[in-house]
């Protein structure tokens, strides 16, 4: 179990799911799990972190300190897990063989090496069985 200190409490990470399919290929996956990306809340805003194809997009948004991103996302038709705490670095671990995705980049915002999560999808669902921030580092 991870200890408290190991956390980074002066962030929170939001995951958002979606159904669209740029690709083709894309719409092998699981219909509303095509695509995943996330977005750091921290005291000053929001920054989103969307990995597409071609490109990496980190962008902050010129929102207001207050903004309900995640509620706005819902309403736009994602699936939105969080807010998780961070977990601090793990010292001596390798990083996984896996090929760099939209799933890769969004277990390394959450600092989590979950080898065997590599859709949207079993993102989602390894996710969602941690309902509370306390409970990210949870081995299930």
């Amino acid at each position: 179990m991870t200890r408290i200190a190991d956390r980074l409490p002066e962030s929170m990470v939001w995951v958002a799911f979606s159904g669209r399919a740029d690709l083709p290929w894309l719409r092998l996956l699981r219909p509303g799990f095509r695509h995943c990306f996330a977005a750091v809340e921290d005291n000053t805003g929001w920054t989103v972190i969307d990995p597409l194809s071609r490109r990496l997009v980190v962008q902050r948004l010129a929102v207001d300190v207050g903004f309900d991103l995640p509620t706005f996302w819902r309403r736009a038709g994602f699936r939105v897990l969080g807010p998780f705490v961070p977990l601090a670095p793990s010292a001596g671990v390798l990083p996984p063989l896996a090929p760099f995705n939209c799933v890769t980049a969004c277990l390394r915002l959450l600092g989590l090496n979950w080898p065997l999560v590599l859709t949207p999808f079993g993102l989602y669902r390894r996710l969602s069985r941690h309902h509370a921030t306390a409970e990210i580092g949870k081995k299930s």
